[in-house]
């Protein structure tokens, strides 16, 4: 699979979110204004339509974002798209690898920080971490918080994504947390225009991650300082 941008908006498909008929297009419109990666969780279709719907949504994506398929391994080789994300307590990675190409991705849903550790040790190629704020989609989800994002990231050296409740508005949290990127459905999906809502995650997502680099930079550079200074005392 092709290396996740930094920062990446990864958008998490729910068609009950979009007016009938008009998920593919609603998709195709957020990758045309900034989404990077594309997850298909559909758990309600059958094997035939699901495959049908990636079929489709890879040819309207067309290469422009990473496409992959939540669980079924099967659909992914099928389909020929770029990886699967499978669930905390699903299928093994190294059960996944055995049946997928090589180099199609593997990423991993986990909640806590064991899971995480786990995901990474058995080869994920990403990690998925939530629920960080309350979710419309998944109301029953108990919120962590973006505390539990920096604790992943201490133990963990593969990218994170943000998974959860995330907007415009707290995106910046992740992001001086340590993600390396968002997931989301409702934030795109479920609003009026998606091409919109698409920009201004993408610009709070760009304008975050600037910023933290520019803190990361200051502290460099004052470490820099303090050791120069430091070698001539000596």
């Amino acid at each position: 699979m092709r290396r996740l941008p930094q920062p990446c908006l990864a958008l998490i498909t729910d068609r009950s979110l979009c007016p009938e008929g008009t998920l593919v297009a609603r998709v195709e419109e957020a990758v045309a204004n900034g989404v990077n990666l594309v997850q298909i969780r559909e758990k309600d279709l059958s094997a035939g339509e699901l495959y049908k719907l990636v079929s489709e949504l890879k040819e309207g994506i067309a290469g422009r974002a990473i496409l992959i398929v939540n669980d079924r391994v099967d659909i992914v080789m099928a389909a020929g798209v770029d990886g699967v994300q499978l669930p905390e307590n699903g299928l093994t990675t190294s059960s996944a690898r055995r049946i997928m190409r090589v180099g199609m991705g593997i990423g991993r849903s986990v909640h806590s920080v064991q899971s995480a550790v786990n995901a990474t040790n058995e080869g994920a190629d990403f990690l998925v971490l939530g629920t960080i704020f309350s979710s419309r989609t998944h109301p029953e989800d108990t919120a962590v918080g973006p505390a539990l994002i920096a604790q992943v990231k201490q133990q963990t050296r593969v990218p994170l994504l943000a998974v959860g409740g995330v907007t415009p508005q707290n995106v910046a949290q992740c992001m001086e947390a340590g993600a390396d990127g968002v997931a989301v459905i409702s934030s795109i999906l479920g609003a009026k225009d998606v091409g919109v809502a698409t920009r201004d995650m993408k610009d709070a997502l760009a304008a975050a991650w600037a910023k933290r680099a520019a803190a990361a930079l200051a502290t460099l550079l004052g470490q820099q300082r303090e050791d120069d200074h430091d070698n001539d005392q000596r």
